[in-house]
Parts: C-alpha cells; structure tokens; sequence
C-alpha cells in the first residue's frame, strides 16, 4: 500500500472515530439539550482504560513509563472496559453535576471539569505518565492475525467503520423509541415534561451515560490504532470541533451528524495541510483553527439549523374505529 492509501485509510479511521464522537454529542445535545463541554474528557478515559489493560505490568519493558492497573487483556476487552469506563465516569460527574443545576450551569461545570482532568494527569506521572503520556500500545489486529499495521490500516478501517454503523442504528432506533422522544420533550420544555410525570434529573444521567460509553468507545478505537495517548491530545478545544460539526451538519439529525464529521474535523481541518508554506512558522497550523471558528459563525449566521436541520417530529393519528367493531355483539350481556 502507498503513501496515499495508508493517508486516506487514517483519514477513515479518524472519520469513523470522529463520528462516534459526533453521535455521542448530538445525542446528549442535540436531543437531551445536555451541554458537555467537557467531552473530551470521556473520550481520553477510555483511551487511557485500553491502554493500560493491553500494555502490561509498567516495569520491566515498560519502565520507562508508569501508570496504573497494568494487564494485558485480549483484544476486543479493551474497548469494552474503554465504553465502561467512560460510562462509569460519566456516572460520576453527572450525579455531581447534572442534579438541580440550569443548563449554563451543568455547561461551565463539565468544562470546569475537563480543564481540572487535564491538570491532574499532567501532573500525576504514577496516573497516566503525567505529561509525557502513554505509548506502546499493541496493534490489535496484530495479536489475533499477526498482521502489520501500515500495509494493513484498511482492515482496521473497515473495523471502525463497522462499529459506527452498529452504534449508529442502535442510537437512531433509541431516538425514535418512546425514551427518545421523552429526551426532545425534555430539550424543548423542562416544566411542561416534568409536569407530565418525566423524570428529568434521571433522564439527563441516562442519556449522559450512553453519550460517555459511546466517547469511551471512540477513545479505545483511537488508541489501539495511534498506540499513544497523552494530554497533549485531548484538549478543551477538541471538544468544540465536535460541536461545530454537529452544528454544520444539523443538530438533532444524525444524517447531519455524517455530513458535518465529514466536513469540519477531516475536509476542513485537512485542506490547510496542502497549502504552500506561507507566512511564519505555524501559520498552517493556525488557519485549521481559523477554518473551524469561521464554519460555525457562517453557520450560525446563514445556516442555523445546519446544512440537514432536523425534522419535525410527527405523532401519527390512531387509526379510527370501525362502527362495525365497536358495536355490541348480538346476545351479548
């Protein structure tokens, strides 16, 4: 495989990543009304949980880095305890933050939150390896067909991309499910779903949850692939391009979702990375930035509701009774 094959198949793999992403976030925002700012917080848990269960004891080989916990599991129980992880820390901070708080509340607290976790791995180098982050992370496919990584990246691809359409029709169903249309009741009017007997504290954890497990997901299937993590990669600002493409694409409608991942976090971050060298050292690098904060405010601008905006939703009427099968039954009590 060339150069630009195994470019394009990393650009799928971090599409089919970004994706979930974009999932998890369009579900707690999009249809809860759930601001998390702080995200990225839930992807890095689960990238950080498959990584220690598959790179063993931190001594020996390992010494040159330290962390926690230590195993080698099989491979695919590392995304399983990836998704868990990031379940189980949603779970926490959403019992703290998600209970009697307004929504500009619960939205400065999570990104409170995921400014504190940054600081707290950095400087807690038994943790994570503090700063310098984790590597060495096996190949997954390599333990189960002994196959390499770089001539083989489209099979992980296909892999990824696979999971995001189990995890894509299994969301769509759940929002279109009587639980989905209690989160969009919830989104649109708090008082009036609590005044019809909705739950909303209990609705709020449970979509906040699922929207972790789906970041802890994403997070063991981007480092199995990277075979690095560190807080380096995991900024507040990662956050905010997830966002901006569910605000691209449309937010509450999952086919936008597909439209603004494609769009904001692979073409739009992409593009600048094939311009000339122009103007000082890290101006390429800028103008990725730039392209993001310019697509939301013309979205927000000319196209608020996103290129796909989402539908109405529409209660079907009950079909009516016959007078035939409503009438009593002769010799009937």
């Amino acid at each position: 495989m060339g150069v630009w094959g195994f470019y394009i198949s990393t650009l799928v793999i971090y599409f089919g990543v970004d994706l979930l992403s974009g999932i998890s976030l369009n579900l707690q925002f999009g249809y809860a009304g759930v601001v998390n700012f702080g995200y990225i917080v839930f992807q890095a848990v689960g990238a950080y949980a498959a990584a220690v269960v598959v790179l063993g004891p931190s001594g020996g080989v390992a010494s040159f880095q330290q962390y926690v916990f230590g195993a080698r599991l099989p491979f695919p129980i590392d995304l399983l305890l990836a998704a868990a992880a990031g379940a189980l820390l949603s779970l926490l901070v959403g019992l703290f933050s998600l209970r009697r708080m307004r929504r500009d509340y619960q939205a400065a607290v999570l990104l409170i939150v995921s400014l504190i976790a940054i600081q707290v791995v950095s400087a807690d180098v038994p943790l994570f390896n503090g700063a310098n982050g984790l590597t060495g992370v096996t190949w997954p496919l390599g333990q189960i067909f002994g196959i390499a990584p770089v001539p083989n990246s489209w099979i992980y691809a296909a892999w990824v991309l696979a999971i995001c359409a189990v995890v894509f029709a299994a969301v769509v169903w759940l929002s279109k499910s009587p639980w989905g249309r209690s989160l969009r009741a919830m989104r649109d009017n708090e008082a009036a779903a609590s005044a019809m007997g909705l739950n909303i504290t209990a609705l709020r954890l449970q979509v906040f949850v699922l929207g972790g497990a789906i970041a802890g997901l994403s997070g063991g299937l981007l480092v199995e692939y990277i075979g690095a993590w560190s807080p380096g990669a995991w900024g507040y600002a990662e956050t905010f391009v997830i966002f901006t493409a569910i605000f691209v694409g449309g937010v509450g409608n999952y086919r936008g979702v597909i439209v603004g991942v494609l769009l904001v976090p692979v073409i739009f971050l992409e593009l600048p990375r094939f311009l000339p060298a122009i103007g000082y050292p890290g101006l390429i690098d800028s103008l990725q930035w730039v392209t993001i904060g310019l697509a939301w405010m013309l979205c927000l601008l000319f196209r608020p509701r996103g290129i796909l905006p989402e539908k109405r939703l529409r209660a079907r009427r009950p079909a009516p009774i016959s007078v035939a099968a409503s009438a009593p039954v002769e010799g009937g009590v």
